[in-house]
C-alpha cells in the first residue's frame, strides 16, 4: 500500500498515542511519534534507582474488560509483556481493613513501562521533543518543537497529550475549547525503599481518610522478585492540589507519616525515598466520547481523559482514533498487528 496521502503525525508516546500509531502503521500509514520525555509510556512509567530499587510511580495496575483489550492483554500475557498481580488489594480506612471485589489486576513486566515499549518496538518515535506549536497549510500539518524545528507536512495530526496540555496546543480549533473546560487533577507520588520489610499483609491498598489515596508494595508485583520492600504511595487528589508547589523532599516526608498513620504502624528506616509530581493526573471526560476527529483538517484528539480514564481508557481511545483516520480515507481498520 503506498503512503501517499496517508503520513500522520502523532504527539505524545502515551499508551492511546502508541496504539493509534501501531494500527495506523500496521495498516500501511506512515507514521511518526513525537514525546518530550526521556522515555515512551507517559504515566504507565517505571523509575529505577540504585542498586537495585524499581518503581511503578504512575499507573499501578490495568484492567481489561473490553473484548479487544482483553485479546491484546491475551497476547501480551502469552509474551510475557504482562502478568497478572496476584497481590491481595484491600480498603484501608481508620487502620481498619476490608476486602475488595476480585478482578484480575494486570501490570507490565518488568514495570509498567513494559506495554508501551512493545508497542512502540515496530514504529519510529522521537523523544526528547516537545512540540509547542502546530499548524495546517496548503499541504497539511507542521508541528514546531522547542529546538526550533519544523517538521511535516502530515496528512493528519493526532494530539494525544493531557487536557490542559492540549488544549495550549489546539487553539484556536474547536478542540482547543473542548481540552480547556476539562480539568485534571494532579498526584504525588512517593516512592520508597525500606531496610525491612513493612509487616502488612497484603499488596496494595485503597486509603481513605487520609492524605494519601493509594499504597502499594511494589516489589509484591511480578518480576520484581529479589528487590528491597519497595513501595508507591500515591496522595490524594485533595491533598496534591493543596500541597502542588511542595518541595519533593517535604511531600515524601509528609505522605511517609501519613503512610504510617494509615497502618498504625511505625515504619522502618527507608534506604531510599523520593517524590514525584503528576501535574495531570486524574479525570475522564463526563461525555466519554473516546477521541475527537475533525475529517476536513485531519485532526484527531485522544487519550485517556476521553475515555473514562485508565491504561484500558487510554488504548480505546488510540483505536478510536485510528479508525477514524482510516475511515476518512475510505478504508477500513485490518486486524491488530499487535
Amino acid at each position: 500500500m503506498t503512503t501517499r496521502g496517508r503520513t500522520v503525525g502523532i504527539i505524545g508516546a502515551g499508551v492511546g498515542g502508541l496504539v493509534c500509531a501501531r494500527e495506523l502503521a500496521d495498516n500501511g500509514f506512515d507514521v511518526k511519534v513525537f514525546d518530550k520525555g526521556r522515555g515512551v509510556g507517559g504515566r504507565t512509567a517505571t523509575r529505577r534507582a540504585e542498586p537495585d530499587f524499581t518503581f511503578d510511580h504512575g499507573a499501578q495496575y490495568f484492567t481489561a474488560r473490553d473484548a479487544r483489550f482483553q485479546k491484546v492483554t491475551a497476547d501480551w500475557q502469552s509474551r510475557g509483556v504482562v502478568a497478572e498481580w496476584l497481590g491481595r488489594v484491600v480498603r484501608l480506612e481508620n487502620g481498619v481493613v476490608t476486602e475488595t471485589s476480585p478482578q484480575p489486576r494486570y501490570v507490565g513486566v518488568p514495570g509498567m513501562t513494559a506495554m508501551a515499549a512493545d508497542l512502540a518496538s515496530a514504529i519510529r518515535v522521537q523523544t526528547r521533543t516537545q512540540v509547542v506549536a502546530m499548524s495546517r497549510g496548503p499541504s497539511g500539518w507542521t508541528i514546531n518543537t522547542d529546538t526550533q524545528e519544523n517538521v511535516g507536512p502530515f496528512d493528519a495530526l493526532v494530539v494525544t497529550l493531557p487536557a490542559p496540555q492540549s488544549a495550549e496546543l489546539l487553539q484556536p480549533h474547536a478542540f482547543g475549547t473542548i481540552a480547556s473546560t476539562f480539568q485534571m487533577t494532579p498526584c504525588w507520588a512517593v516512592l520508597v525503599a525500606f531496610e525491612s520489610r513493612v509487616e502488612v499483609p497484603w499488596g496494595g491498598a485503597f486509603v481513605h481518610g487520609s492524605p494519601l489515596s493509594w499504597v502499594a508494595r511494589n516489589s509484591s508485583k511480578p518480576g520484581r522478585s529479589g528487590q528491597s520492600d519497595c513501595w508507591v504511595l500515591h496522595a490524594s487528589p485533595e491533598w496534591s492540589v493543596a500541597h502542588l508547589e511542595a518541595t519533593p523532599d517535604t511531600a515524601a516526608r509528609e505522605l511517609l507519616d501519613a503512610f504510617s498513620s494509615a497502618i498504625a504502624e511505625r515504619l522502618p528506616p527507608d534506604s531510599h525515598l523520593t517524590a514525584h509530581r503528576w501535574r495531570y493526573s486524574h479525570g475522564s471526560d463526563a461525555d466519554d466520547r473516546q477521541m475527537l476527529f475533525d475529517p476536513e483538517v485531519g485532526l484527531a484528539v485522544c487519550g485517556d481523559w476521553l475515555a473514562g480514564g485508565r491504561v484500558e481508557g487510554a488504548f480505546l481511545s488510540g483505536v478510536a482514533a485510528a479508525e477514524a483516520i482510516y475511515d476518512s480515507k475510505g478504508l477500513k481498520l485490518g486486524e491488530s498487528g499487535f
